[in-house]
């Protein structure tokens, strides 16, 4: 059985190379995650926190949603952490995460949704034996009972929105309404926040796509368990990748995976869900 997920394919897509380092290889990397990638994580946490406590009846003042990011950012924040665009500083990335937060809460208080679950696992089988899977974790859960449909919510802190070609043929929440639509056989809405913008979009896919997503997603993990080498791929992404200092693109070369600790099934896991943008 091969159970894949989304940014475990977008991987291999962005770099064959760092697929292999990170999943065949399981190299550490020699490079932490970017502050951008850590104010994503970050953000991600609160918004969880928030929604828990709202889903359990208890809606927190935006002071008390401050307070737990700044927290969670002190507790976790280290002081070698990479900064790409080096025009900024770390207190210019925490200042951004609040301004996301307080932006995002003054324009949907006082949180008339109907949450079910926050972080909810979603398993979907792409063939009819079970044989390949893909697994995801959703941002947040509603039920519009409006209109009897559910809504799977996701949150990005990237600087651009994608034009709406490119929302309409998004993968990764696509693939989760498929395991949605089975579990409750309802129609499903697929909603991005934007927090850069403090904007909202709304997708949705016929049935027809659905399958034929299914079918694409399939044929691209067969070419990846088919694939014999894993060419690198040099691109503007390569700053952010934390396999940068081991590339052979870069000029640098891979430690010797046989002297080396590598990660654990649980650290890839963690890697690889923990993709936040």
């Amino acid at each position: 059985m091969s159970v894949y997920s989304h940014s475990r394919i977008s991987t291999y897509e962005q770099c064959a190379l760092k697929f292999k380092y990170q999943y065949i290889d399981k190299i550490i990397p020699l490079r932490k995650e970017t502050i951008e990638a850590y104010l994503g994580r970050i953000v991600h946490e609160t918004l969880e926190w928030l929604y828990t406590q709202i889903k359990n009846k208890k809606t927190p003042l935006i002071e008390e949603v401050i307070d737990y990011y700044s927290k969670k950012w002190e507790e976790k924040y280290e002081s070698d952490t990479p900064i790409i665009d080096k025009r900024k500083t770390q207190k210019d990335y925490f200042n951004k995460g609040i301004k996301f937060l307080i932006d995002y809460y003054m324009k949907y208080k006082p949180f008339n949704t109907n949450t079910i679950e926050v972080e909810k696992r979603i398993v979907i089988n792409l063939d009819e034996n079970g044989k390949y899977k893909i697994q995801g974790f959703i941002d947040r859960l509603d039920y519009n009972s409006e209109i009897g449909e559910y809504e799977i919510h996701d949150y990005k802190t990237t600087n651009s929105v994608p034009y709406k070609e490119r929302i309409d043929n998004d993968r990764q929440l696509a693939l989760y309404s498929i395991g949605i639509k089975e579990l409750y056989g309802k129609n499903v809405t697929l909603v991005w926040h934007f927090l850069a913008h403090n904007l909202k979009v709304c997708s949705r896919r016929t049935e027809e796509q659905l399958q034929e997503l299914k079918g694409k997603t399939l044929s691209i993990i067969k070419k990846i368990e088919s694939t014999e080498e894993f060419l690198p791929n040099k691109s503007v992404l390569c700053s952010w990748c934390e396999y940068k200092p081991i590339c052979p693109v870069w000029g640098n070369q891979p430690p010797k995976t046989d002297t080396q600790r590598k990660l654990t099934e649980k650290e890839v896991r963690e890697k690889e869900l923990d993709i936040w943008d």
